[in-house]
């Protein structure tokens, strides 16, 4: 099994993922440049945090046009579970792949601590080993990480199910309070929230493993735990 860690100009946590992947749990994992093509072999694919291009004009509009997203774009019609992380799920949003918008905090200013994310899907490739309604000690770090979206989407988003986790606390004035969702096959997710910052107890100040859990979930669902 193989995960694609993919690389964009500005990414800044694209190493923190392939050592949790690679490292904490065991998966082969690359990482992949914005411009190359995708391997053939590989079984999930992440689109880490950071800052591509500066976020420039909008967070992630401009890696949402990287050759690399229309390969993408192909794999989450075949269903391969893809996971968007912070400017990564700013980019699976711009690329349309998942709905709504990410906009400035309410604050107009970065945030970086810890907070607590609640599971409200527990049917995705990355939270089937979570319990609904669990709390997940997390670390935010975010400027653009408010999620907004009109009423007519947030109807079709809790219809749906698509609504995958929420802040537990008033975070950055996100619509719903949402921190994560999913396209309507599951396959498909994007958190601003950073579990691979917080996959491990030792750094993680509750000393807590729940993070660790949406790494496990992915394990799980391609057979190898």
């Amino acid at each position: 099994m193989k995960v694609a860690v993919v690389v964009f100009p500005g990414s800044n946590c694209d190493r923190d993922m392939h050592y949790v992947f690679s490292d904490v749990f065991k998966l082969k994992t690359e990482l992949v440049w914005h411009t190359d093509e995708l391997p053939k072999n590989i079984d999930a694919i992440v689109l880490p945090g950071g800052f591509s291009y500066g976020d420039r004009l909008r967070a992630g509009v401009i890696a949402a046009h990287s050759p690399v997203i229309s390969e993408i774009k192909k794999m989450a019609e075949k269903r391969m579970p893809i996971l968007g992380v912070c400017n990564g799920f700013q980019i699976l949003v711009e690329a349309g792949l998942l709905p709504g918008a990410l906009l400035k905090n309410t604050s107009l200013t970065f945030m970086c601590k810890w907070t607590e994310i609640i599971v409200k899907n527990n049917k995705t490739p990355f939270t089937n080993k979570l319990k609904l309604n669990q709390r997940i000690p997390i670390a935010i770090a975010n400027g653009e990480g408010r999620y907004y979206a009109d009423k007519e989407t947030l109807k079709l988003l809790k219809k749906n199910n698509q609504i995958v986790f929420t802040y537990a606390e008033e975070v950055n004035g996100a619509s719903l309070d949402i921190a994560g969702i999913c396209n309507k096959q599951r396959n498909v997710v994007g958190m601003m929230p950073h579990p691979e910052r917080s996959a491990e107890s030792i750094i993680n100040p509750k000393n807590s493993k729940p993070a660790s859990l949406i790494f496990e979930s992915l394990l799980n669902t391609l057979g190898v735990a």
